[in-house]
This record gives structure tokens, C-alpha cells and sequence, in this order.
């Protein structure tokens, strides 16, 4: 079943900087801020203080971000996807297919991550990137796929 349906931004290279302006300007409690460092043991130096991953609470809203990373381009225009939590594995595999149909791309195929049994991301026939995410809390994976 699909939980939520949320924006995710994604900064160039300067997201702990931007937490701490959007926690300022939403007044947001900071659920988690994870770098590249902490969550991936093997992060290249210059990539280890990059947020893989930052929650933010704005009065029961769910605003997320990320760094766009080293070795990725970052386009104007592209830094904003919808993110859609789902809480079965399953259900996430069939509704990535689903978007998957035809589509322009397939960033990242559905795997495994550190936060996630099935996550990936598809620019849909229709050319809008839609994050797909088993969002189970409390889960953490010992498997890096990237």
C-alpha cells in the first residue's frame, strides 16, 4: 500500500548546508542526516561529508534530500523528484514496473539499498523521475549496491 507521496530535493553538492537553511525556514525538526561517510564504508574522501539521505519533519510533513554526488551532473530542473513510500517490497517491484513501461530511463534499477529492500529510481514516458521506496523503519542493510 502506498504510504506517502513526498518531494525530494536534490542540492549540488552543499545539502547539510541546506538542511540547516530549510529546518530554519520551515521551522522542521531534523528527523536524520546521513553523509556518503556514514552510511557507505567505502565512500571516496571527497564524498564522505555528501548527504546520502536527510529527513525533515515539517508539522507531520515529510521533506527529504540529498547531494547530487560527485561524477553526477547536476542539471537545473532535474533537482526535484516525487518519492513514493510504499511498505511492501512487492507492491514496490509492481508499481516500479509499472512506471518502468516505456520509460525514457531507468536510473537506478529496483535493488537493495542501505535504507531500503527495493528502491530505484524511473524518469517515466512522460519524462518525470519518480523515486520508488519500500520504506520499512528501523530497516538497515549490510549490502551496498551502488
Amino acid at each position: 500500500m502506498i504510504k506517502a507521496l513526498e518531494l525530494y530535493l536534490v542540492t549540488n553538492n552543499n545539502g547539510l548546508e541546506a538542511v540547516d537553511f530549510y529546518k530554519d525556514v520551515f521551522n522542521a525538526e531534523v528527523v536524520s542526516c546521513t553523509t556518503f561517510g556514514q552510511a557507505i564504508p567505502d565512500t571516496p574522501e571527497e564524498n564522505k561529508d555528501l548527504v546520502l539521505n536527510a529527513n525533515l519533519n515539517i508539522n507531520g510533513i515529510r521533506l527529504q534530500l540529498s547531494d547530487n554526488g560527485s561524477g553526477h551532473e547536476y542539471v537545473q530542473g532535474t533537482h526535484m523528484t516525487a518519492c513514493i513510500q510504499l511498505d511492501d517490497a512487492e507492491e514496490t517491484k509492481e508499481l516500479f514496473e509499472k512506471l518502468a513501461d516505456g520509460a525514457q530511463a531507468i536510473d537506478m534499477e529496483l535493488q537493495e539499498t542501505p535504507w531500503s529492500p527495493a528502491y530505484g529510481i524511473v524518469v517515466d514516458k512522460f519524462g518525470m523521475t519518480w523515486q520508488v521506496n519500500t520504506d520499512i523503519p528501523g530497516f538497515v542493510s549490510e549490502t551496498v549496491n551502488f
